[in-house]
């Protein structure tokens, strides 16, 4: 799972950090989950946001977002353990990573990372790109 910060680091920015994950979710080592909400969040950062102004591609973002996501929505209910985050617009990273039992999110938000002791209490590792290590490959 990659919050709003790490995919503008990654198709915007050209963050060398991500590049290790980038290139694990385009060789299939990795699997990127998103929703709807995410999306939307997304386009509203490139469009409304501080990169508004900014010559950014919005319609390729989004299509390479389109590309290499995998969608998946969050049922009403939430059987879940739930962790709160105290950055709201944050909560539907966190949530979706453990409705779905994700191994890691990708996040350089300090409310996220803030979480990071509690949600790997419920197997799920929240983590900065920078600090990632790609696993060996099985086999």
């Amino acid at each position: 799972m990659l919050d709003t910060n790490v995919v503008l680091d990654w198709f915007v920015f050209g963050d060398p950090a991500v590049a290790p994950l980038a290139d694990a979710i385009q060789c299939g080592r990795l699997r990127w989950l998103g929703c709807a909400a995410m999306q939307a969040e997304l386009a509203h950062v490139l469009t409304h946001g501080s990169l508004a102004g900014a010559q950014v591609q919005t319609g390729q973002v989004l299509a390479m977002v389109g590309r290499w996501q995998a969608q998946i929505e969050l049922p009403a209910e939430q059987p879940w353990p739930r962790l709160r985050c105290r950055d709201a617009s944050d909560q539907v990273f966190l949530d979706l990573a453990l409705h779905t039992q994700a191994a890691w999110l990708f996040s350089r938000d300090r409310a996220l990372l803030a979480l990071a002791r509690k949600a790997a209490q419920a197997g799920l590792a929240i983590v900065a790109p920078r600090h990632w290590v790609v696993p060996a490959p099985a086999g």
